[in-house]
């Protein structure tokens, strides 16, 4: 299978600063990636040179087969940045009739994206009464046009409502569904937890780690939690025999280590006379990143 993105060996300087070291990536068709990393660690200038916006320094960068910003990339790539600007005076309606003309795509096809974006009802109205987060969906909607094979997204629910981030990723679930490639940076850590395939993490220009979710949680190896609920009246006995636990209002609360979950499980088991329910909580994303990090000196 090709690629949609291939980055080996990527590096990039400004003067004396080291944007990129050594960066191996590979995207597949449908495959939604999310980069993570702190403020400074090299996201920006990654999308920058896939989009073929500035040159690197040395490896080598393919993006559709091609080489970054040439046609064959241009055609087949779509970006949203984190702030889109448009014209305030149009409407949403001109503006993405503006777009499809640029890419030579019938005008007609605006009022489709528009509503496959969540703003049918505002099309005719100016930009310049849009929210943000209205702003943001205009310029996803100029993302799709021409089904692009590839999408790099820059913080792309920055401003959006709860539920028209959930449309966001639900629509991202479908690009991906047909074939899109999806690249995308965020800070919202708990929202591409559930919602990508990879997870790959930058910080001070290196590729600290990458994987899915599991995979993450093998690496770090961080604690289990565990919420162990006693029936009405056993929390002391409870407490008596899991005395590793804390107790609270609810229940009691211990943690284990990833290869101690399966006997832990097994004494709680064993408990039932005294346990109502237990909840399983694993590391979170925010866990996972903030384990890297800190082993990475941030």
């Amino acid at each position: 299978m090709t690629q949609s993105l291939t980055l080996s060996q990527l590096t990039k300087s400004y003067q004396d600063t080291q944007a990129l070291r050594d960066v191996s990536l590979d995207v597949a068709p449908g495959e939604r990636v999310a980069l993570l990393g702190h403020n400074g660690a090299g996201k920006s200038t990654l999308m920058k040179i896939v989009l073929g916006l500035i040159p690197y320094d040395s490896g080598e960068v393919r993006v559709l087969g091609g080489a970054p910003g040439s046609g064959a990339a241009r055609a087949g790539v779509a970006y949203l940045p984190e702030n889109a600007a448009f014209h305030p005076a149009l409407t949403g309606l001109e503006q993405i009739r503006y777009y499809l003309r640029l890419r030579g795509q019938p005008a007609r096809l605006a009022g489709d994206l528009l509503e496959r974006v969540g703003l049918g009802d505002a099309a005719k109205r100016r930009i310049g009464t849009y929210s943000k987060g209205m702003r943001q969906r205009v310029g996803l909607a100029q993302a799709l046009i021409g089904k692009p094979r590839l999408l790099v997204l820059d913080e792309p629910t920055s401003g959006l409502d709860p539920v028209s981030r959930r449309d966001f990723y639900a629509l991202l679930d479908d690009l991906a569904a047909e074939g899109a490639s999806v690249l995308l940076s965020s800070h919202a850590l708990t929202e591409v937890e559930a919602r990508t395939d990879r997870l790959v993490i930058l910080s001070r220009g290196r590729l600290v780690t990458q994987g899915s979710l599991g995979d993450l949680r093998r690496q770090a190896n961080l604690p289990i939690a565990l919420h162990v609920v006693p029936h009405e009246g056993q929390g002391a006995q409870l407490a008596d025999a899991l005395p590793e636990g804390r107790m609270n209002g609810t229940g009691l609360h211990l943690s284990c280590a990833q290869d101690e979950k399966l006997t832990t499980l097994s004494r709680i088991a064993g408990l039932s006379r005294i346990v109502r329910d237990v909840d399983v909580i694993p590391p979170s994303l925010e866990d996972i990143y903030s384990h890297f990090s800190r082993r990475d000196g941030q």
